[in-house]
């Protein structure tokens, strides 16, 4: 079999699962679970299971998508143009801009169709293909639990021309490496601040009533804020614990991850340096500065929001300070060199 780069990359479990490889490999030969596996056609269980077609052909495309390969910013403020406040009338996790981002993409014909994920009633994450305004309602709301935004594209890059990605930052990154290296469909990239993110079994079965002593069931919005992990319940109390008491639970890539602010999306949206009940933005491209004069009219500004982009780099530092020792580590075990803080 070839040796693809993304091999080590999971071997060594520092997979961000983004799911830029499953969608864009010509032959098929990637799945996706918690992370990704190639097909090896050495693998003759593959043949028993009539999967033949379906192996590695050793094009190597997956190398080129990959961004733990392609390593972190060492300064993701580097390219943002703007930065500001903002908030809609969309009932969301704050603000709701990216949901109102959403659908006028939609509504105005930008996009044929946008990839994201929404959530079941026990906080499972479910990729949606969103190709109507009305479909972005289902997908409000932060969820902490993680799926593989990029392997939604597949059927996508075969039915339309202008595709939008709504993701994480390993997820913005693979799609803006799919952008260079694959595909011109992508056409618009709105990335979330992210810290890290966990696998469903353990939220639901170990984090929320273990750690926190709450009911799924009564669980309605969950947060990170001031410090601490925030779960709010159906009888309108709030519950919180420290964040170090939940962050080693954390999908084991994300404490390799150098990017907090999607440095790679076009818009970079979360709640962090606002005010309760807004969000911030960083216009990172010209695209993206054009995208948002679609909502400009649609919702309130806050020019110099508090406490501002100070707390979004501290936030970023600390993410940095304590990750990249560990996937400087990890670049130092692969056998090539293009991996690193650049």
């Amino acid at each position: 079999m070839a040796h693809p780069k993304i091999l080590e990359v999971i071997e060594h479990d520092v997979c961000t699962a983004c799911g830029a490889c499953v969608s864009t490999c010509p032959a098929g030969a990637i799945v996706m679970n918690k992370r990704a596996e190639v097909r090896d056609p050495d693998n003759l269980e593959f043949y028993v299971q009539g999967a033949a077609p379906n192996v590695c052909e050793g094009c190597l495309t997956c190398g080129r998508l990959c961004p733990v390969i392609d390593g972190y910013a060492e300064d993701e403020f580097a390219n943002v143009k703007e930065f500001f406040g903002a908030k809609s009338t969309i009932q969301g996790q704050d603000g709701g801009v990216t949901s109102i981002l959403a659908k006028a993409l939609l509504e105005t014909g930008t996009v044929d169709c946008i990839v994201g994920i929404t959530k079941d009633d026990k906080w499972g994450t479910e990729l949606i293909v969103m190709t109507k305004p009305e479909d972005v309602d289902r997908t409000t709301g932060t969820k902490y639990t993680y799926d593989s935004v990029l392997s939604a594209l597949k059927e996508p890059f075969e039915k339309y021309d202008k595709i939008g990605v709504i993701g994480v930052p390993c997820q913005a990154h693979g799609a803006r490496l799919i952008v260079e290296n694959a595909s011109d469909k992508i056409v618009v990239i709105l990335g979330l601040l992210c810290m890290e993110s966990f696998h469903h079994d353990v939220m639901t079965e170990k984090i929320v009533p273990e750690v926190m002593g709450l009911n799924l069931d009564d669980v309605v919005k969950m947060d990170f804020g001031k410090g601490k992990f925030w779960n709010y319940t159906k009888d309108g109390e709030a519950h919180s614990v420290k964040i170090p008491e939940v962050a080693h639970y954390a999908r084991n890539p994300c404490h390799h991850c150098c990017d907090y602010t999607s440095v790679s999306a076009d818009i970079s949206l979360g709640s962090v340096g606002t005010p309760d009940g807004w969000n911030c933005v960083l216009i990172r491209t010209d695209v993206g500065k054009q995208m948002f004069e679609l909502v400009k009219d649609k919702v309130e500004l806050m020019e110099d929001p508090k406490p501002g982009m100070d707390l979004i780099q501290k936030l970023a530092k600390m993410k940095h300070d304590n990750n990249s020792g560990h996937y400087l580590e990890v670049c130092e075990k692969f056998t090539f060199d293009e991996c690193g803080i650049h």
